[in-house]
Parts: structure tokens; sequence; C-alpha cells
């Protein structure tokens, strides 16, 4: 499991602005990327943290997600079966992922892969307060170390995560503005 602690940035990552979302891509060992998405939302952790945490409906909102569903975990914890689809010009891609979660209610949800089409996919979603005096709200980031199987190229894994992570920081906070008009 990533431990958080122990990840700096680091200073030969490559960081953009896109929009509302700050990423940093940082090429690791070999075929392993870490990347972090950071969107400022203007609503409270609990409401985030219950759109975050919707596992069976994260389908319903994130782009190219085309199923999440909890599934039965051998140790009673949390287990999540997603699959992400692209559709490139000339060809559809595919890619499952078996996720262990474990929640650490307000401030983190950490993922694990156990199984997939990946060498390794782990990583944390991560809450934090904005002061009232910041215009409060939450500071939510996302962090992912993936390990691509040398059949998939790891420069077509790097670009659909710059383009996907900062469309899926916009569908939550589009989701939590539907759910906040709601309340």
């Amino acid at each position: 499991m990533i431990e958080l602690d122990s990840l700096p940035i680091a200073a030969e990552g490559l960081e953009t602005l896109e929009g509302n979302v700050l990423l940093t891509l940082t090429k690791l060992a070999g075929r392993q990327r870490r990347i972090e998405a950071t969107i400022h939302l203007p609503h409270p952790i609990e409401l985030v943290w219950q759109v975050l945490t919707d596992y069976d409906g994260l389908s319903d909102f994130i782009p190219n997600l085309s199923k999440s569903c909890r599934i039965p975990h051998p140790d009673g914890g949390i287990r999540v079966e997603q699959i992400g689809i692209q559709n490139l010009k000339i060809v559809t891609f595919s890619a499952r992922v078996v996720l262990d979660m474990v929640e650490d209610y307000p401030t983190a949800i950490r993922f694990t892969m156990t199984e997939g089409d990946f060498k390794a996919f782990s990583g944390a979603w991560l809450l934090q307060p904005i002061p009232e005096a910041d215009g409060g709200g939450t500071r939510l980031t996302y962090i992912l170390e993936v390990w691509a199987k040398a059949t998939i190229p790891v420069v077509a894994i790097e670009q659909r995560l710059k383009k996907d992570l900062p469309q899926n920081l916009y569908a939550i906070r589009d989701r939590l503005a539907v759910l906040h008009q709601a309340a």
C-alpha cells in the first residue's frame, strides 16, 4: 500500500494547471508513474466524502468509468471492482482493477489493487478543510502510483491520466453541486 507520508513530490515532476486542477506527473523507476491532482471544492468534507465513498454510484458520473461496484471482501473490508473504458480513434481500450479500500474518515481513502490490468495500481484520496478565511470548502487531492504492464504503452497511460484526472475531478465537483442543490 502507498505510504502517503513518504511521498515527496519529485523536483523532476511535471506540474501543470488544467483549469482549476493542479497536476503533477512524476516518472518513477521504469514504467512506473506517480500523478497527483488537486482541486478546491466549495463544499464541506462530509459531502465530498459522501460522493467519494458511493462506490456503486461512481460510474454514474465519472467519465470513462463504465463500472464501479462493491464486491465481497474475504476479510470483511471494502473491495471495489472498477472498469475504465477509453474510446481511442482506432480502438477501444478497457482496464479493470479490483481495489481494497481503507477509509480514514474524514481525511483519507487509500486504495491498493489486488488484481487487475496493471502490475501495480495504488493511491489515495486526501481531504483537507479549507479555512473559512480562505473561502471555506475542501481541498481534494488524488494521488495515484501506477505501474503499466509491458503490453500498455506508458506514454499512453501518461496522456490519459493527464487528460482524464481533471475531467474526473470536475465530474466530482459537478456531482457535489447537484447534491448541494438537493440538500
